[in-house]
């Protein structure tokens, strides 16, 4: 693969919203990453507190939840979900887990490009998605944060 083809994936990956590219040509392959912090895949929205399923509500907790701000990680992207970082091996997170801003909680491949989805701030996810290596929609809602 010549340089100038590599400058053009360069510019491509620069110009849309793909985090990761990964092209092979005969036997070279070029791996492509974009991991700068203004750049996250995940999109940020208030949700209103009955909309979402709570970890109150989950362990059958008798007291009402009291309102949380929650922040709904949506798909940015149409493609096939993994939750996992390889087949067989443990989830990036589960209900409850505290993350970081910036920590990888899922991969949508489309179209042989894995887009990493990165919490957009720090907290305690609230909500995650039942889907796992199945298509997603872009808008969908992955998980929520509060």
């Amino acid at each position: 693969m010549d340089l100038s083809k590599i400058k053009t994936l360069i510019d491509f990956v620069g110009r849309s919203n793909i985090t990761e590219l990964s092209v092979t040509e005969k036997d070279v392959t070029v791996r492509i990453f974009r991991t700068s912090p203004g750049q996250e895949a995940a999109a940020e929205t208030q949700q209103e507190a009955g909309s979402t399923t709570s970890l109150a509500q989950d362990a059958g907790a008798d007291t009402p939840s009291r309102p949380e701000k929650t922040y709904a990680v949506e798909a940015p992207v149409f493609g096939v979900l993994h939750r996992t970082p390889a087949p067989g091996e443990p989830p990036f997170v589960a209900i409850g887990d505290e993350v970081e801003e910036g920590q990888t909680l899922f991969i949508i491949e489309a179209m042989k490009v894995f887009n990493t989805i990165a919490a957009p701030r720090s907290g305690r996810i609230t909500h995650l998605t039942e889907i796992d290596d199945g298509e997603v929609e872009t808008g969908d809602l992955l998980a929520e944060i509060a």
